[in-house]
């Protein structure tokens, strides 16, 4: 059980619980590395309606348990997202009320799509409601930087545009879209995709040309056509890395296309792909010809929003 100073909470106090939604990079451009190693991105972000639960039970003592399909997968809980986020966010708080976080995990991890930092933006909602702190409160926000760079936009969990280091996010309107995650099952971790991807610290990425937030994009209530005709010339920078790394990623791709999707792209760092569709059939007979053909791949059909 890890502890940290903080204040006991009242036994009476009933549970709080959260969804932590998969994020899923609709485009993702790497603008450079930094002298201090971090790199610029410039991300179109959705969620998914697929997701991990975390609940927060209160208590003296900040502790993590984990169960659910994918609980193995987590590691260490001393190194879990949550426990870091709470614990950053105890540094910035006096006397932050925390307790006993419950993960329900249902997600593939090092996955591309945000896993971990959906679990750590959750304990931070919680975190906020149990002790009355806006979630655009500037400690909780510094919090959610130093956990990770996808953990501020899962804070909110909303589409937006994502550029800096994953600090500077500008909400778009885009609509429900039908769509299918798929998973090899395989884990790649991100810094090694990075690492993959070669830059060294100060050097700007080749071809990369103006950024995204200065493009016009479609207005809330506009077709899904519309988006997708933008987000189709858009790009994952991460994707040829990521399959000189795993090869599997590429046979992923080449079987979501072959189902005739509108669009379909890696997410993140990988492996998880995605595919937009024009309509829910489509999208649930898609997922269905998958599992079928690949019992092992972890394959979700639903929405992107």
């Amino acid at each position: 059980m890890t502890v940290i100073g903080v204040t006991s909470m009242k036994s009476t106090e009933p549970a709080l619980s959260e969804p932590a939604r998969a994020k899923v990079n609709l485009t993702l451009r790497v603008r450079g590395r930094r002298v201090d190693g971090f790199h610029d991105l410039e991300s179109v972000v959705a969620f998914a309606d697929c997701a991990d639960r975390l609940t927060l039970t209160p208590g003296a003592e900040l502790s993590l348990v984990a169960s659910g399909p994918r609980a193995q997968e987590c590691g260490e809980v001393a190194d879990n997202l949550v426990l870091k986020a709470a614990r950053l966010l105890g540094e910035r708080v006096a006397h932050l009320k925390t307790g006993i976080f419950a993960l329900d995990k249902h997600l593939p991890v090092a996955a591309g799509i945000g896993g971990g930092s959906a679990d750590a933006a959750a304990a931070l909602r919680l975190l906020a409601g149990a002790n009355g702190i806006a979630l655009s409160d500037p400690a909780l926000m510094e919090a959610a930087r130093l956990t990770g760079a996808d953990v501020p936009v899962c804070v909110r969990s909303v589409a937006c545009v994502m550029t800096g280091v994953g600090e500077v996010l500008q909400p778009l309107g885009l609509p429900a879209m039908p769509g299918v995650l798929v998973n090899p099952r395989i884990a790649v971790a991100t810094k090694d995709v990075f690492a993959a991807l070669g830059l060294r610290n100060g050097e700007r990425h080749a071809g990369v040309s103006d950024g995204i937030e200065a493009i016009a994009w479609p207005e809330a209530g506009a077709p899904i056509g519309d988006w997708l005709a933008m987000l189709s010339a858009g790009f994952n920078d991460l994707e040829a890395p990521a399959i000189r790394i795993q090869p599997v990623i590429g046979e992923v791709l080449a079987r979501l296309r072959a189902t005739g999707a509108r669009l379909s792209r890696m997410s993140g760092s990988g492996a998880t792909c995605f595919a937009i569709f024009g309509d829910e059939t489509e999208a649930l007979r898609a997922a269905q010809t998958i599992r079928r053909d690949h019992p092992q791949w972890w394959v979700h059909a639903g929405t992107l929003s």
